[in-house]
């Protein structure tokens, strides 16, 4: 899809989309457009209505967007526009952008017809959106120039797209080297460097705890390393560092996941939405330097799986005692944070992981959950969250908590083995290989990474991350 500025809708035909903020229900006059009127009775632009008017050739769709609506919401609205109701769009689409319409209330509208065109049935023999037939372009009709807004929201909403599919693709598809050659493939597409490390090279490098978690799976560990620095990148921009986890499937290895391990291949979705944060970041050629790393492995179990009890290295040098194989993701998480610190020195660390069901049990599924070292992070973050509807809120990591990992035999441990403050217990023990580094955040992102919508009837990826990590970045 892309779009196409109009400046009349002097002998159009086709299908317009109209979107009205919300005036009363008692208002005596009526809703007025293109020679069309509904009356107030009928339609006022209350949130999430929608009114179809046939006249002069046309398919007039009033969508009601309410009194003041948010980036999320307004993204919902469109997305359920196109999704739900692609029998009403024709080859000539225009999307009328109203004259009191924020540039980011126009990017959410257009991102949100796009992300509509998202299936899920990847495996099913499915039609086509129109918004996706070749040569469409949805034309916009505004009063001031839109263009670039427009072509930001259809990148957003494609870097999201990308990374719903990963995550809800099954775990014989996503596998480890799957999200290595989409690293490769995409970088190269869009203008980022890829290395990827096998299991050899990590065992050269001692990824030991990275190795440790893949050992019980048929599929070859892939420590992936992207890098992006703009042609135009200012000196003094700050060089941030990102890690995602890229657990493709959990079963928790031998402490066996008793429940919803349906679910597990969503383990990634940290990863996904560091990968599809590249992806958005190189195609908006952002002014700034990035170093990703998404460390990806299966967690499964044969009878080279890793045992409780066991004592494994890592990266940084430390010992860990394993009290819990399903504590995992925080592994592998340790050596990356361990490795982009160390070679990379960025100035900025931001990690993304589904790690733990304590962060669900205290946010359920409304927020992620944040920790961080630096005050000022934690204010860029929500700040950003909440600009998009991608919400965190922070929790503490005091040195109380500390004595949690600590371990008799080795160094650290991976598990508390006390059933509360799960979340910031994990959040300590990825601190410790952080190398005192003074601006590092961490996103517990279990709540919120895949989950129940109207969008489909199982469980499915959010894409939660990818728009979040890019607004923080773009705001440094």
């Amino acid at each position: 899809m892309t779009t196409t500025n109009i400046h009349t809708l002097d002998h159009f035909t086709g299908t317009l989309l109209i979107p009205v903020f919300e005036t009363s229900a008692q208002h005596l006059l009526p809703t007025e457009f293109h020679g069309v009127s509904v009356p107030s009775k009928v339609f006022y632009g209350k949130k999430d209505t929608v009114y179809l008017v046939e006249k002069y050739d046309c398919t007039h769709v009033f969508i009601g967007i309410g009194k003041a609506p948010d980036y999320k919401a307004l993204g919902t609205i469109f997305r359920r526009i196109s999704a739900k109701q692609k029998e009403v769009f024709a080859a000539n689409t225009a999307l009328v952008v109203p004259a009191n319409c924020s540039a980011a209330q126009t990017e959410a509208m257009i991102s949100g017809l796009y992300l509509g065109t998202y299936d899920l049935g990847h495996f099913k023999k499915n039609e086509k959106h129109p918004f996706l037939n070749e040569g469409f372009a949805l034309q916009l009709f505004a009063k001031k120039d839109v263009a670039a807004t427009a072509g930001k929201g259809i990148k957003i909403a494609k870097a999201q797209s990308e990374t719903l599919r990963l995550v809800d693709s099954p775990p014989n598809v996503a596998t480890p080297k799957y999200l290595a050659n989409w690293a490769t493939e995409t970088g190269k597409q869009y203008g980022f460097k890829t290395e990827v490390l096998g299991r050899e090279a990590c065992r050269e490098k001692g990824l030991d705890a990275f190795l440790a978690v893949g050992k019980g799976s048929q599929h070859e560990p892939q420590f992936i390393i992207m890098q992006y620095t703009s042609e135009n990148a200012n000196p003094k921009t700050k060089h941030v560092g990102l890690v995602g986890k890229g657990i493709t499937f959990d079963t928790g290895g031998l402490n066996i996941k008793v429940a919803a391990m349906v679910h597990m291949k969503s383990d990634m979705a940290g990863g996904a939405a560091v990968l599809g944060a590249m992806q958005l970041i190189a195609d908006l050629k952002l002014p700034v330097k990035v170093t990703a790393i998404v460390p990806a492995c299966e967690s499964a179990v044969d009878a080279n799986s890793f045992l409780p009890s066991d004592v494994i290295g890592s990266y940084n040098g430390s010992t860990i005692e394993i009290i819990d194989t399903d504590a995992e993701g925080r592994l592998i998480l340790a050596d990356g944070l361990s490795y982009l610190i160390k070679n990379y020195k960025p100035e900025v660390v931001v990690d993304l992981a589904t790690l733990t069901g304590s962060a669900v049990g205290t946010f359920g599924y409304e927020c992620a959950a944040l920790f961080s070292n630096n005050d000022e992070m934690v204010q860029k973050i929500t700040q950003a969250g909440n600009e998009i509807g991608e919400k965190s809120w922070p929790l503490p990591l005091w040195d109380a908590y500390k004595p949690d990992i600590e371990s008799d035999i080795a160094d650290v441990k991976n598990w508390s083995g006390k059933p509360l403050a799960g979340a910031i217990t994990a959040a300590k023990f990825l601190e410790y290989f952080t190398e005192d580094h003074k601006a590092w955040a961490h996103l517990d992102i279990a709540g919120v990474a895949f989950g129940d919508d109207e969008f489909a009837k199982s469980k499915h990826a959010t894409a939660y991350g990818v728009h979040l990590l890019t607004k923080f970045i773009e705001n440094l």
